[in-house]
């Protein structure tokens, strides 16, 4: 298949890029869970929404002592995103609330690398999931989700358990929309 699917996740201190820092970056090939890739980032920004670091789970006095420079960072994420892609496959981002996770990435893409390996789209499983099943914009939660679909893992905030999850709602997802074909 030239689609190449790899669920995304991110965790940040803010809710723009530019202003706030990507904090930690989680991505699983969404047909082959088990080749994943996760990166802490030293804080790029001063800026922060103590609420939304509560969130993380991080902490950011010791990302700014351990994280990867998000120079390196993203390379890295490239070279994994390359690394999963054979015979000219497209590599595709995928997200819950894909909108927010893809301008993280993308930006920092742009910022530290010079350009996104992803292109300029992403695949929304909240919107993928509202044409699937037939449901409101409203009842696209991952909770309500989780619900219909019924996957063995949970979302906890840490970006490559979210990215596996994800990834698993995908599945789930395409399995129902290949039975409605």
């Amino acid at each position: 298949m030239p689609e190449h699917f790899i669920s995304v996740d991110v965790e940040t201190s803010g809710p723009i890029p530019g202003e706030f820092s990507l904090l930690s970056i989680g991505a699983v090939v969404v047909h082959q869970p088990e080749l994943s890739f996760y990166v802490e980032l030293k804080p790029d920004s001063p800026r922060h929404d103590p609420e939304a670091v509560a969130v993380t789970g991080l902490d950011l006095d010791q990302l700014r002592l351990s994280g990867s420079q998000p120079s390196r960072g993203m390379q890295g994420l490239s070279d994994w995103v390359a690394s999963t892609c054979v015979d000219g496959q497209r590599p595709v981002f995928v997200g819950l609330n894909a909108p927010f996770d893809w301008s993280f990435v993308n930006y920092y893409f742009h910022k530290y690398c010079g350009g996104n390996p992803f292109g300029f789209t992403a695949l929304d499983l909240k919107a993928y999931f509202m044409g699937v099943v037939g449901v409101r914009w409203d009842q696209t939660k991952s909770s309500q989700m989780s619900s219909l679909l019924g996957p063995a893992l949970r979302p906890n905030h840490n970006a490559l358990d979210d990215a596996r999850y994800q990834a698993e709602l995908c599945r789930l997802l395409m399995v129902r929309a290949a039975g409605q074909s």
